[in-house]
């Protein structure tokens, strides 16, 4: 009995071991606090692209034709 349970013991920590990977900063939904400033940089990206073709479509000459 004394064997087995060392060995459960052994067994335990091999597989904390190997887990230790998913508590890397990079894993799980860490990836948000890993790009710091990605979120407010894809919003003001699309804000600046509705506003440019509002601005297109607003202030475009009427003789203009672009393909």
């Amino acid at each position: 009995m004394a064997s087995g349970g060392k060995g459960l013991n052994a067994t335990g920590e091999f597989f904390r071991r190997r887990d230790e990977w998913r508590r890397h900063p990079m894993a799980g939904n860490q990836l948000r606090h890993a790009t710091p400033g990605l979120g407010i940089a894809i919003v003001a990206f699309g804000i600046y692209l509705v506003g440019e073709a509002a601005y297109n479509r607003l202030y475009r000459p009427s003789g203009d034709h672009h393909h």
